[in-house]
């Protein structure tokens, strides 16, 4: 029993010692907090204070201060090919009270055809240079701007008098046609007209070669006797006008002209006025008119002076223009003389200038040109065996200006 009551006198005692530790720790807590709450605001008094971050986010898009995450603008994707923007055009202000106005100025420009072929051989001359050149209009020096050499397909009007006159006359006409149709080239744009009172057009442009040679063939029984020249050749002329482009024309006549209702001055004027075309005549009844001249009184002579006069009529229509006339007798004749038309048509030598007399008053200026060599000269050419040829030098004889229209 005594045991009983000391074990329990002993927990009370070790109650009561437990109690007083709690007690004192108690009492202690308040202090210890005190002077941990004192070391912190000592702390915070000896660091200095820290910036804030700007949170504000500008309208890029990017940071609001030094510190935290960098959020970078994203790009837009632009395609490669784009090019960058025009510059903005100056904005001119007119003086006060002049009102907005335009300036057109329009340059005439003069091209020149220019064939130069040997006297002798009829032969092409090569190889010439600007220099060499010089074109006079009425008399005064141009300043030549461009030249090249041309060689290119054709587009030609071959003109046949087909009259019930002498059938020497008909069969030279066919067999010159004929002659110039086998020397074209697939390249090359061709019609057919025939006249005698009326024209008509047998073929139209055509680069079938055979087509052009049925049509010649076709051409048998005329119809009247009468020759007008003048007015096929007006016609001729005013249809070549709405083609674009250098044409040619290729007359076969007599060159005779009967019953014409437009006069030789009128043609001439026209032939003068018209643009791009270049004539190369060809006489038909030579062996005939060398059979018979001044054979036959009176009527013959008659006769023969109106053929002298229609050759100067076929050499006039070709040399205003840059042509070339033949007259030839004979039927052999006929290829050796188209081979010539050929090479001069399309082996050229072409001079662009802008005339000095700039006025489009719709007169007429005569054109001149020249071969020189490099001191001026005259140009002079030799052959293998150091022997001078002569070359003869094929150019418009001039051209009508523009008329200004008011």
């Amino acid at each position: 029993m005594s045991a009983i009551i000391a074990s329990r006198a002993a927990f009370r005692c070790f109650q009561l010692a437990g109690l007083s530790i709690v007690l004192l720790v108690l009492a202690a807590a308040p202090v210890g907090r005190a002077q941990a709450t004192q070391q912190f605001q000592q702390s915070q008094q000896a660091q200095p204070p820290q910036q804030q971050p700007d949170q504000a986010a500008p309208d890029a898009g990017g940071p609001g201060g030094d510190s935290g995450v960098i959020a970078l603008p994203k790009k837009k994707e632009a395609p490669e090919d784009v090019p960058p923007p025009a510059p903005a055009e100056p904005k001119v202000k007119n003086p006060e009270g002049m009102a907005n106005f335009s300036l057109r100025v329009n340059v005439p420009e003069v091209t020149v055809d220019v064939g130069v072929l040997l006297e002798k051989t009829h032969q092409f001359v090569p190889g010439l240079k600007p220099d060499n050149f010089r074109v006079y209009e009425d008399g005064v020096e141009q300043k030549v701007s461009g030249f090249k050499r041309v060689e290119a397909p054709i587009t030609a009007l071959l003109m046949c008098e087909f009259a019930a006159n002498s059938y020497s006359f008909i069969y030279d006409m066919r067999n010159a046609a004929f002659a110039f149709a086998n020397q074209l080239r697939p390249q090359d744009y061709v019609a057919l007209m025939t006249f005698d009172m009326h024209t008509q057009i047998v073929s139209d442009f055509t680069q079938d070669k055979l087509q052009l040679q049925e049509a010649i063939n076709s051409l048998i029984i005329p119809g009247f006797n009468e020759t007008n020249l003048f007015d096929a050749l007006y016609e001729g002329l005013d249809r070549l006008d709405r083609v674009q482009g250098r044409k040619y024309i290729i007359l076969i006549a007599s060159g005779r002209d009967t019953f014409s209702k437009l006069t030789l001055d009128k043609i001439l004027k026209k032939v003068k006025a018209t643009q791009d075309v270049t004539i190369f005549t060809v006489s038909t009844g030579g062996a005939m008119r060398a059979m018979t001249e001044g054979r036959g009184g009176m009527r013959s002579s008659i006769r023969d002076m109106d053929y002298l006069q229609a050759d100067n009529e076929m050499r006039t229509f070709a040399s205003l223009t840059g042509g070339e006339s033949f007259f030839p007798r004979f039927a052999g004749e006929m290829p050796d003389i188209f081979g010539q038309i050929n090479q001069n048509i399309r082996s050229k030598y072409q001079l662009v200038y802008h005339p000095t007399n700039a006025k489009q008053d719709g007169t007429y200026r005569k054109l001149r040109v020249e071969l020189v060599d490099a001191e001026g000269h005259p140009l002079r050419m030799q052959d293998e065996k150091q022997k001078p040829l002569k070359y003869d030098i094929i150019a418009r004889d001039g051209y009508r200006a523009r008329q200004e229209v008011e």
